[in-house]
């Protein structure tokens, strides 16, 4: 091939690469294979090896990853990035709006736009050209990182017009990648990233391209630097021409014409965020004139004309005072951060997790360390990691006692297991906490027990075990503290209608090792009657397909042991139910239902039926109800707001009906 025949193909295969690049990366509408993308970035880069002059730094060839640099260039902002003022509630927002309307009056409009947790990043483009790209720095000078930035597939290295311009965004790596990331660094034995606005300035700020190029990152533009001199008047006109350049702008965004729209829209996210692929920690608010941005002005380091909300804290610092420690109703000895309190995610947080004595010892917790705290959703707080460099010298290190805290017998550990366990069965902390959660929502469901009630009646030595609370009686309970006539009649009542619960309630709530409620409502469906149960052996039990050796093994053992052949006779005699009522169990060569043998997930917000009914009805027809999307999943039914399983069942071509399908299906 000569040199012109050359310049024509590489000339059109700049314009199919950057075309696909565009619709896979902007659009997320990829058109063709991967295997013939890759044929043809081969290609293009031949060519280039061959004919060394045909280079030029917006061939997609760039994106894989040049040679490795010596060091980065500084770079001067021609106009200053500047940080954004925070606001943490509603009322900060509304201040916000008060101070913009002493300005510039009543007319006006906000434009919403999710806050990126990444890094900020310059594009300097000249007649369409990329040219430059560079970190934020200290705002006023940053660093060029051009060559890894071309390695991001959604920044254009050519625009669908010829202008010359400076446009800001947020360079980011989605969960998926941070999370594929971390699990190949684990592999090889290397410290994981914190989180990937980490993993993504740490990608960014490497010397070899490469490494940037694997990293699989991604980048939201949000604004023009000096848009006036362009001929844009308003923030939302802006973003709708930086669409129309071939720019990857996030369309999560809301045009908003007062701040009670500004804070419902901000409300909103604090919902939806935890489905988003990305990491977002706020939400950036805008007034949309151009005019009125200027009107308004800056301070020395941030604009007047915008604020960040920033959502709960989700990490926070603060001093662990001391580690207690809690008997749990298996045994378990259970250490838990006391902590100096602290706000974290909208909540105060004075306790969090250790989980066990190894997680201790690895992290190197010692009392009087500041310590980073966590807190994601409802999970309860823990301990993420130390701040070692903040140590006075006068933090002590914390040892696990050899007996337990609440009985005084010697602690023992099981091979295999982390926990240290009290195996004494009298032990009063074990009982106390058997009896908590006999009586809680999920295992016999008696309202008005809750857990510092159980406490009190074990305190004042009216119940020992969980036949005693069927024993209660007004007398023993009306002179108690805080019990009134009404509190004892509901009480009671409430332990008089558990009477009637169903086989796996019962089976569930008398704590039996290893025995979840999935397992307890399987064993409850296959035996029928706790008589059948009580007497069932190791090969009926691991004949069930969700009950395993372990499983098995500890059934026969509780079972066998005398205390509880007394104990269940106590229940029998006070009337508890023994029975299972709910629906029979369907083997699927018995059913000819749809549901039948086929793994099905459940997710979403339902309306007709709860997530429980819509559960049974489908195992009533031999179908299996499981809790996690997979490969082995067969149909995924998706309420209102399906989040995160949805995304995976779809990425995985798994069938997927809404509620309306499952009930036609149901009722057939």
């Amino acid at each position: 091939m000569d040199l012109q025949s050359a310049k024509n193909r590489v000339r059109e295969l700049h314009t199919l690469l950057n075309h696909y690049n565009y619709q896979y990366y902007v659009l997320d509408q990829p058109s063709v294979p991967d295997a013939e993308y890759d044929q043809l970035m081969q290609e293009l880069i031949g060519l280039e090896a061959k004919f060394p002059e045909l280079n030029s730094p917006d061939s997609p060839s760039q994106r894989v990853g040049g040679g490795v640099l010596e060091s980065f260039e500084k770079v001067e902002h021609r106009v200053p990035m500047l940080s954004l003022g925070n606001a943490f509630s509603p009322q900060d927002l509304r201040d916000f709006d008060r101070r913009i309307r002493q300005v510039v009056g009543d007319d006006f409009s906000y434009v919403c736009e999710l806050k990126i947790d990444g890094l900020a990043v310059s594009l300097h483009y000249q007649d369409g050209v990329f040219v430059q790209g560079a970190t934020r720095g200290d705002g006023s000078i940053g660093e060029d990182i051009t060559a890894n930035l071309k390695t991001i597939g959604s920044i254009p290295l050519r625009l669908k017009e010829a202008v010359s311009l400076e446009v800001r965004g947020e360079a980011f790596m989605p969960k998926r990648s941070f999370e594929t990331l971390n699990k190949a660094k684990e592999e090889k034995g290397e410290e994981p990233f914190a989180n990937p606005r980490n993993a993504a300035a740490g990608s960014l700020r490497q010397l070899d391209p490469k490494i940037a190029a694997s990293r699989n990152l991604d980048v939201f533009l949000y604004g023009i630097a000096g848009a006036g001199e362009v001929g844009i008047t308003s923030h939302s006109e802006g973003l709708n021409w930086l669409d129309s350049l071939g720019f990857k702008t996030n369309r999560e965004r809301k045009l908003c014409p007062d701040i009670e729209r500004v804070i419902e829209f901000v409300e909103s996210w604090v919902e939806k965020r935890p489905n988003l692929p990305y990491e977002i920690d706020g939400i950036v608010i805008k007034v949309d004139s151009l005019g009125q941005q200027e009107e308004l002005g800056t301070t020395a380091k941030s604009p007047r004309w915008a604020i960040a909300y920033k959502f709960p804290a989700e990490e926070v610092v603060t001093t662990l005072r001391d580690i207690e420690l809690n008997v749990g109703r298996t045994g378990v000895i259970t250490p838990t951060a006391i902590l100096e309190p602290v706000r974290v995610a909208g909540t105060t947080v004075q306790r969090a997790s250790l989980h066990n004595e190894d997680l201790i010892r690895e992290k190197d917790i010692r009392l009087g360390d500041q310590v980073v705290v966590k807190k994601a959703g409802d999970i309860i707080p823990e301990v993420v990691n130390v701040l070692v460099e903040r140590r006075t010298g006068m933090e002590r290190e914390f040892v696990m006692p050899t007996h337990c805290p609440e009985c005084e017998s010697e602690l023992v550990r099981f091979e295999d297991e982390v926990a240290l366990r009290c195996i004494n069965p009298k032990c009063p902390a074990q009982i106390r906490e058997g009896l908590i959660h006999f009586v809680s929502r999920n295992a016999m469901n008696i309202e008005g027990l809750g857990e510092k009630v159980i406490s009190q009646l074990f305190a004042e030595n009216l119940i020992h075990d969980v036949a005693d609370l069927y024993k209660l009686n007004r007398e023993q309970l009306i002179g108690l503290e805080r019990m009134g006539e009404k509190s004892i009649q509901k009480m009671l009542a409430a332990i008089e209608a558990s009477k009637e619960n169903s086989l796996e309630k019962l089976l569930f709530g008398l704590g039996i090792r290893h025995v979840g409620a999935k397992a307890a409502k399987t064993l409850a469906m296959e035996f029928e009657t706790m008589d059948r149960l009580a007497v069932a052996t190791s090969e009926e039990l691991k004949a069930i397909n969700e009950i395993g050796e372990k499983m098995a093994d500890s059934v026969l053992t509780y079972f066998g042991m005398d205390e509880v052949t007394e104990l269940i006779e106590e229940l029998k005699a006070a009337s508890v139910n023994m029975q299972y009522k709910g629906p029979k169990r369907v083997l699927a060569e018995e059913s000819d239902s749809f549901f039948s043998g086929k793994t099905i997930v459940l997710t979403g917000k339902l309306e007709q039926l709860t997530r429980n009914e819509a559960k049974e009805k489908i195992e009533a027809l031999g179908g299996n109800v499981a809790g996690s999307v997979s490969k082995k999943t067969d149909l995924v039914i998706a309420g209102e707001d399906a989040g995160s399983k949805l995304t995976k069942a779809e990425e995985l071509g798994i069938e997927v009906w809404n509620e309306e399908r499952m009930i036609e299906e149901l009722n057939k």
